[in-house]
C-alpha cells in the first residue's frame, strides 16, 4: 500500500493564513494605487481638452483615501470634489463638459481619460500584489494630495460655505 508523507505543509498553511488575514489591507492599497492612475489620467484629459478656466475643476479631481463597500465590493469613487470659485459643484461642471448641453458640445473627456489609463491601472494594482507576495509586507502606496497645493492633505476636497 502506498503511503503519502509531507513535511512542512503546516508551515505553508500558516503562511497562507497570514497572507489571507491581510488581504483587506492589500486590496485597499491596490485600489489606491489604481485610483492614483485614474486621477492622473482624468487631470491630464481635462487639461488636454482645454477645461481649465480657474483650475478649480482639474485641481478638485480626487478620491477619498479609504474604499467604500458597495454591495460587498470595495470601491473608490474618483470624481471632481467640492465647489468651484463660482459656487458650482465641480462634479456638475465635469458632467456638463463631458456630455454637453443643447448649446455646448460635449468633449467626452472622461471617456478619453478612462481609455488612457487602461494600460496603467492594472499594472499599478498588480505591482502592489506582487510586492506583497514577494515580501509578506504591506507595500507603501504614495498617495498624492487631491489638491495640488496639498491644502486638503489628500482627502476629499470640501469647501466650507
Amino acid at each position: 500500500m502506498a503511503r503519502f508523507s509531507c513535511e512542512g505543509l503546516d508551515e505553508v498553511v500558516r503562511e497562507m493564513d497570514r497572507l489571507a488575514s491581510r488581504s483587506g489591507e492589500v486590496a485597499t492599497a491596490m485600489l489606491q494605487a489604481g485610483a492614483e492612475q485614474v486621477k492622473a489620467a482624468w487631470r491630464n484629459s481635462a487639461e488636454a481638452h482645454g477645461h481649465r478656466d480657474t483650475g478649480d475643476l482639474i485641481e478638485s479631481i480626487g478620491f477619498a483615501r479609504d474604499p467604500v463597500d458597495v454591495s460587498g465590493v470595495k470601491a473608490i469613487d474618483i470624481y471632481p470634489q467640492g465647489k468651484n470659485s463660482h459656487g458650482q459643484r465641480n462634479a456638475e461642471v465635469a458632467f456638463i463638459l463631458h456630455y454637453g448641453t443643447s448649446k455646448l458640445k460635449g468633449s467626452h473627456w472622461i471617456d478619453d481619460a478612462d481609455r488612457a489609463c487602461d494600460a496603467t491601472v492594472v499594472p499599478a494594482m498588480t505591482d502592489i500584489w506582487r510586492r506583497y507576495l514577494a515580501t509578506g509586507q504591506m507595500p507603501h502606496v504614495t498617495l498624492t494630495p487631491n489638491h495640488p497645493s496639498g491644502k486638503n492633505g489628500g482627502g476629499i476636497k470640501t469647501k466650507k460655505t
